[in-house]
């Protein structure tokens, strides 16, 4: 199973902590080795970081530890190949312009058969039955809306389009245009509000620990979202499986 780490902000927020702890499940703490990657937006921009190496053993990865990444939307994922071979096209996350937006999407879980019509402009350069299930997405979304609708109607449109999507096998995906982060767990997803007053907390998968209250201000806000729980000492929500959540500056709506 792959795995997923997405981060919304009021403010922008390093996620170097988040992220440190993350890339150990590329290949030390756990078994996913098929590649992975990155992507955060920068104001309208997105940085887009991808490899099908290691994430514990990558050097990109060691720079992204190393960047000062402060971003108010945070996507990024681990592979394990379940369809497409281990190649640089089918590593997570995906980017895609709608609207005149980018927009960032990453997957974990396998479609058994899952051969979407697609014949509009969104169609995949890999193999992977994730990025054709984004490539639907996004067409569907561009056919359902003539501009760029607010998160609420993104998200009443989604809960229409994921469910037929999902009857295909396991579809947990993050999802984020920049404004909102979209999180839909099929089996396994947990989050975490960190708001005032902000307390340490610990790495599960990496001895790393910080005080957050010493490097955040008492209205910043910040959602994670991620496969497992990242730390040992904060309270983590699994998601209901079935279910798809919105958050927008740091706040689940």
């Amino acid at each position: 199973m792959c795995q997923l780490l997405g981060m919304n902000c009021n403010t922008p927020t390093d996620v170097t902590f988040s992220f440190s702890g993350f890339a150990q499940r590329g290949g030390v703490t756990d078994h996913h080795g098929d590649g992975w990657g990155i992507a955060f937006f920068e104001g309208r921009g997105v940085r887009h970081m991808v490899d099908h190496q290691s994430a514990s053993t990558s050097p990109v990865a060691e720079l992204v530890r190393r960047y000062p990444i402060q971003s108010t939307n945070v996507i990024a994922h681990i592979r394990k190949a379940t369809q497409g071979v281990v190649s640089l096209e089918n590593c997570h996350p995906f980017v895609r312009e709608l609207w005149g937006r980018y927009w960032v999407f990453a997957h974990n879980g396998n479609l058994e058969h899952y051969a979407p019509r697609l014949h509009g402009s969104f169609h995949p350069v890999g193999q992977t039955d994730s990025e054709r299930a984004f490539c639907w997405l996004m067409q569907e979304l561009a056919k359902s809306h003539a501009d760029v609708p607010s998160v609420a109607e993104l998200s009443h449109t989604l809960r229409e389009l994921v469910p037929q999507i999902a009857q295909h096998g396991t579809f947990n995906f993050l999802l984020s245009n920049g404004e909102a982060l979209w999180a839909h767990a099929s089996t396994h997803l947990h989050y975490v509000l960190r708001r005032h007053p902000f307390t340490r907390a610990t790495l599960s998968d990496e001895d790393l620990s910080v005080n957050f209250a010493e490097h955040t201000r008492e209205t910043d806000r910040v959602a994670v979202v991620v496969t497992q729980p990242l730390t040992t000492d904060e309270t983590w929500v699994a998601f209901e499986p079935g279910r798809l959540y919105a958050f927008v500056d740091g706040d689940r709506v």
